[in-house]
This record gives structure tokens, C-alpha cells and sequence, in this order.
């Protein structure tokens, strides 16, 4: 028996590839989206919060995502030798810059012929809210490989602490690796980073980003709408042989990130680097609450604007997971979806 969807109930187009990265998912809009104006990547994330927002609630929230769906959009490139630039969305509006994404489309794209990998890695120039992204594509023995170099990334502020209703004292770090996050070393604070604790992880996370953003203001050197907190993330040395340490990041509305987060194993190298903990040129191996992985190395210091920053270079593994394309029947009163964690 075979059911197709009836041609007047397709959704103006809206056609998806989906992927994840290390166990992060990631819904790549393919197709059907309104036109995004604006002359920068910021102007453009800020066109679609006021006009557009109504799309992201439909793909990310349930019941055609979920709590922690992550998405991303594909526009035009606004920087002079950027090849395409873009734009991230998750559960409760939309990223300066998310590393398991670049990681994704770059892979995603090769693997679909958009992008040609060869044994010789190729430079593709992406453009992202918070700059211009450079990653690099190849294969290796038939097996698609990218990694990508990352804005500059710094230690904004060392030893902090804060109280945090239901923890008390809470020492921590603020690294911006894209997005600015509070770093809490959970062994110290007896918290689990295991997947059994997730709800707990959520919990704290959501408490500690709110103590710090009360009494730590933010200020990106170039760009207003970045000097935002974006998450909190838990490291532990509780980890498997041979990694550096685990990353649990509890991020926008209560999301968890499935993969040791991009942009936050790029602020993790700076704060170490800042603390004389790790060298220039050493790469260090993290993983995520479900086990999954990314390697990070600092690959050069350099003064940013008044931030002595490193350029951190990530690496990643995704896979595409299947294909959508999206339906909102007229009577459906789920338009704008809803969140039952």
C-alpha cells in the first residue's frame, strides 16, 4: 500500500536533509523558505526573529521536531570570497555560530555532490553570525572528513563565582569560542555528567547561566548581538582513556547538546591555553554525553580587537540521517508546535 501526500498540502515547499554530528542532530533547510533580507549575517538572523519566526517554531518544535532539535538555513554569502554563509536555529531562536553545524553541511554537502571532496583538502568559506568561518573538506580512504577553523576565541573572564539556588557557591570560567558560555567543573560541584542525569544537568544549567548572566555583563569587542550568554557547559575528567575530558552543554531554552559542542570546545582551548594548561599546537580529544567526540587544537595566538585570542581548529564526524518534506494541513492547531520534555 502506498500513501502519498496530497500536492496541496505541501508546506509552500519546505523540504529538509537531516544529519547529526557526533549525536547532535542537525535539520538542514533545503527548500521552501520566504526570501531572508539583510546585508550582514546578523541583519539576517535579526529579519528572520521579527518576520520569519513562525517557521522555526514549525521545524524545530514538536511535533515535527523536538526539544532539542537544532536547525540551519543556507543563504547567500555576504563577505567577498565566502562561497555560501549561514544561519542556525534551535528551540529558542537562533546562534551566533555552531560548530557541529559547519561540521554537518560541509560533510553533508560533500557526501551530496554540492561540495567535491578529494584526497587533497579544499577550503570552503562560510559566513556566520559571529564572522567568517573557514573549513576545510577531504576524503580519506573513501570516508569524508571536515574540520574548520573558528573566529578567534578567548578567556573572557577566569575564577568567578556566583551563588546558584539549590548549589551554593559556584566557581567559573566565560569563554567565547562563537558564543560566549560559563565553564563549571561539575566533579567539583559532585554533579554527574552521565546521559542517566540529564534532567538534573538541565536543571543546574538553566540555574547557573541565570546567576551569571545576573551578575556578569557581556560585551562583544565588534558586534552588540553577540554579547550574549549563551549556555553553560559542565566539564569532567570523567571520560574515556585517552580524551581530554567529557562536555555537557545546557544551552538556549534547557537544550543539551549531544556532541561536545563546536563552539565550545573552541572557548575550552582558549580558557585552557589562557590558564597555561595547554600549548599552542596541542590537540586535545573531548567528548559529549552520549559518547560522542570532537578534537580541538589552538592553533595560533592573536590579539582580537583588545581579546588575546587563539584560532581554534575543530573537528567532528556527521552523518545524514534522512530526508523531509514538510505538510501543515489548514486544521492543524499545532502550526506553531509546543515543548513536553
Amino acid at each position: 500500500m502506498k500513501f502519498d501526500v496530497p500536492k496541496e498540502l505541501a508546506l509552500e515547499g519546505i523540504t529538509t536533509l537531516d544529519a547529526h554530528t557526533e549525536g547532535e542532530p542537525l535539520r538542514i533547510i533545503t527548500g521552501g523558505y520566504p526570501p531572508i533580507f539583510g546585508r550582514t549575517l546578523l541583519e539576517k538572523r535579526r529579519y528572520l526573529a521579527e518576520h520569519l519566526d513562525q517557521y522555526r517554531t514549525l521545524l524545530m518544535h514538536e511535533p515535527r521536531g523536538h526539544a532539542d532539535m537544532y536547525g540551519c538555513l543556507i543563504t547567500e554569502p555576504v563577505t567577498p570570497g565566502a562561497d555560501f554563509g549561514v544561519l542556525f536555529l534551535h528551540n529558542e531562536g537562533y546562534s551566533s555560530m555552531c560548530g557541529h553545524a559547519i561540521l554537518a553541511v560541509t560533510q553533508v554537502a560533500a557526501k551530496c555532490g554540492v561540495i567535491k571532496a578529494s584526497s587533497t583538502p579544499r577550503e570552503i568559506r562560510i559566513d556566520a553570525p559571529a564572522g567568517l568561518i573557514r573549513a576545510r573538506i577531504w576524503q580519506d580512504q573513501g570516508e569524508i572528513k571536515s574540520d574548520f577553523l573558528n573566529v578567534p576565541s578567548w578567556a573572557e573572564s577566569l575564577n568567578g563565582c556566583v551563588d546558584v539556588a539549590g548549589l551554593g557557591p559556584v566557581e567559573y570560567d566565560i569563554g567565547f569560542g562563537g558564543a560566549y558560555y560559563a565553564y563549571v567543573d561539575a566533579d567539583a560541584l559532585g554533579i554527574d555528567c552521565s546521559a542517566d542525569n540529564v534532567a538534573a544537568l538541565i536543571r543546574h544549567g538553566r540555574a547557573i547561566k541565570q546567576a551569571v548572566m545576573t551578575t556578569h555583563s557581556l560585551s562583544h569587542p565588534l558586534e552588540e548581538d553577540l554579547g550574549f550568554l549563551y549556555g553553560t557547559i559542565f566539564t569532567s575528567a570523567h571520560c574515556s582513556p585517552g580524551h581530554h575530558s567529557k562536555h555537557v552543554c545546557v544551552f538556549a531554552d534547557g537544550e543539551v547538546d549531544r556532541s561536545p559542542t563546536g563552539t565550545g570546545v573552541a572557548g575550552r582551548i582558549a580558557l585552557l591555553h589562557a590558564k597555561g594548561e595547554v600549548e599552542l599546537g596541542q590537540s586535545l580529544t573531548i567528548e559529549s554525553i552520549v559518547g560522542g567526540q570532537m578534537t580541538v587544537t589552538a592553533t595560533e595566538s592573536m590579539a582580537y580587537h583588545g581579546k588575546q585570542s587563539v584560532l581554534p581548529r575543530v573537528s567532528g564526524r556527521a552523518w545524514i540521517t534522512g530526508s523531509h518534506r514538510f505538510v501543515l494541513e489548514p486544521s492543524d492547531p499545532f502550526s506553531q508546535g509546543f515543548f513536553l520534555r
